[in-house]
């Protein structure tokens, strides 16, 4: 099962756009996740994989999770970080 040993919120400053913060995660203490988008949606914040954009427009994830408990489990950890930094910024 996934071990996050560290995760890091940097809040993003751009007036009203969706993207509310990047994190950046470690995994067992040597392997880290650096983009990891906090995009405030219709519902609330969610989280979105690091992609890329490929020369026909479209965005494809570079790194992801296989199964949907892995991405529950990372996604609730870094939407809790992301309320406590949010809340520290006043």
């Amino acid at each position: 099962m996934l071990n996050i040993t560290e995760s890091r919120i940097r809040m993003v400053k751009k007036g009203d756009g969706k993207l509310k913060a990047v994190a950046s995660i470690t995994i067992d203490n040597c392997f880290v996740v650096h983009d990891i988008k906090i995009i405030e949606g219709n519902t609330g914040p969610f989280v979105a994989m690091p992609s890329k954009k490929t020369p026909d427009g479209e965005y494809k994830d570079i790194v992801h999770p296989l199964d949907n408990t892995t991405r529950d489990k990372l996604a609730d950890l870094i939407l809790v970080e992301y309320e406590k930094a949010r809340l520290a910024e006043g």
